[in-house]
C-alpha cells in the first residue's frame, strides 16, 4: 500500500470511529444496553487496530528513509545519475503536456 492510501485509509478509519462514538454518545436513540457495548468494544477494537497500523506505517516509512538515506551516501554518483535520469523523465513528460 502506498503512503498517500494508507494516510487517507487512517484518516477515514478516525472519521468512521468517531462518528460511531458519537452516535453511541447521542442520547435517546433506541438502541440497548446490550448493542452499547457489544458497538464500545468493536469501537475499542477498530482503534486498537488503526493505532498499530499508524505505527507500522511510520516504523516502515522511517527505515525506508533510513536505507534510502545509507543508499545515498554508500554511491553518491549513483544516486546523482538516477536523480538526474528522473528529472529529465519528469521533464520531458511535463513538456508533452
Amino acid at each position: 500500500m502506498t503512503e498517500p492510501n494508507t494516510h487517507t485509509l487512517i484518516e477515514d478509519l478516525r472519521a468512521v470511529v468517531a462518528e460511531a462514538e458519537a452516535v453511541l454518545g447521542a442520547e435517546g436513540n433506541g438502541h440497548g444496553a446490550e448493542f452499547r457495548t457489544r458497538a464500545g468494544e468493536a469501537i475499542t477494537r477498530a482503534r486498537a487496530r488503526l493505532e498499530e497500523l499508524e505505527a507500522d506505517v511510520v516504523a516502515r516509512a522511517k527505515r525506508a528513509g533510513e536505507e534510502a538515506t545509507k543508499l545515498v551516501k554508500d554511491n553518491p554518483w549513483s544516486a546523482v545519475g538516477v536523480a538526474a535520469v528522473a528529472g529529465l523523465v519528469l521533464g520531458v513528460l511535463l513538456a508533452r503536456r
